[in-house]
């Protein structure tokens, strides 16, 4: 029991922060060291962050576009009614479009995801914020209740989660969600 209990408080892989800043320690090296340093595969250089600060709840983060369907739309962060009436929101405790994790934005069924259930496998989605261009490939669709937690859950690598309500054509309220998956597959940063 102790041994557990020291394994669980000592050794556990601590936690990465979300886009940690750059520090690059200063280590004088050997010139004939530097290409045997630089090609070992343990030697990990940490990107510098894409965005500076968390935008403020109501803020204007970028546009998604659905290129198979012609659509584009505005994101904002946040997901209460006062986004999701001016466009798509940004699930605030999700981490921002092109940061590996999952980034969760909703919309409203009967105004911009109405025709969320039109995507196929495959199809891009583009997401333009000021950190830069991220295009996500259509991976799959899920209906889940509404109550579902799963689908803002944290994810190895970098995807994009997408949800409205279920089924599109219901008037009233609903208890399934609609979901779409998907995983970035290229991303172009802003200079």
């Amino acid at each position: 029991m102790a041994i557990v209990l020291w394994s669980v408080l000592f050794v556990r892989a601590p936690i990465p922060q979300q886009d940690p800043p750059v520090a690059r320690p200063v280590v004088e090296v050997e010139p004939e060291l530097v290409e045997e340093i630089s090609a070992s595969p343990i030697v990990e250089v940490e990107p510098t962050p894409l965005y500076t600060r968390r935008p403020e709840v109501g803020e204007k983060i970028g546009t998604i576009t659905l290129e198979s369907l012609n659509l584009s739309w505005p994101i904002f962060e946040g997901t209460e009614e006062a986004q999701l009436a001016l466009g798509v929101g940004h699930y605030v405790q999700s981490v921002l479009p092109g940061v590996a994790d999952n980034t969760v934005l909703a919309g409203h069924r009967n105004t911009v995801f109405n025709r969320l259930g039109e995507l196929k496998a495959e199809d891009l989605i583009l997401i333009k914020t000021d950190a830069g261009v991220f295009t996500y490939q259509v991976q799959s669709f899920r209906v889940v209740p509404r109550t579902d937690r799963t689908v803002i859950v944290p994810t190895e690598g970098a995807w994009l989660t997408l949800s409205t309500c279920y089924p599109f054509n219901n008037i009233g309220s609903t208890t399934d969600a609609f979901i779409v998956s998907a995983v970035l597959i290229d991303s172009v940063r802003s200079d």
